[in-house]
This record gives structure tokens, C-alpha cells and sequence, in this order.
């Protein structure tokens, strides 16, 4: 998923654009972890980037992804832009 988000709207509070920008991120998020791993791969990891625009975009955890959106509701962003692209993921062995 690679979009830019509006994150104003004449109608509609930026609470809510922000609450439904995090629901289609968790959307995003369990249909990419229900698709069929290929054989060598343990899980789905997903490489994200965030920011005002495409260019500004900063790698991050998609973890930190609600925070960021947070982050931007309180810094008065007027779009956002987001990237979580998908790739295999893999265990490493715990150390003994």
C-alpha cells in the first residue's frame, strides 16, 4: 500500500479521518498476514515509511505507525503519506 491520506476534510473532524486511516491500515495488515506463505518463508514482515509527502517519508516500525499518525493529528498535517509494503520474513534462532 502506497497512499497519501487527507488528513482534512470540510465535514469531518481529524479525529475520525485519523481513526480511519489507522482501520485501513489494520485492514491492509490481515489480509497481506492471510495470504499463503511460500515454503522457506516463517511470516510476513512488512517494510514501512511515513511522512508529509513521498519524499519526506522516514522509514519505521509498523508498530510505530499509530503513534505517527497520532504525532501528525497533533502536529496539524494536512495529508500524510504512507507506505507498508509486504516481504518474507524470517526467525532467527534464539542463542543458548
Amino acid at each position: 500500500m502506497k497512499k497519501t491520506f487527507a488528513l482534512t476534510h470540510e465535514k469531518k473532524a481529524t479525529a475520525r479521518l485519523v481513526d480511519a486511516i489507522k482501520n485501513e491500515i489494520k485492514k491492509y495488515l490481515k489480509r497481506e498476514r492471510a495470504k499463503t506463505l511460500p515454503n522457506d518463508v516463517d511470516f510476513w514482515d512488512f517494510d514501512c515509511r511515513f511522512g508529509a509527502d513521498a519524499a519526506s517519508a522516514k522509514k519505521l516500525h509498523i508498530a510505530e505507525m499509530n503513534a505517527a499518525l497520532d504525532q501528525a493529528e497533533t502536529d496539524q498535517l494536512t495529508s500524510c503519506y504512507i507506505e507498508i509494503v509486504a516481504k518474507p520474513g524470517y526467525r532467527t534462532p534464539k542463542e543458548k
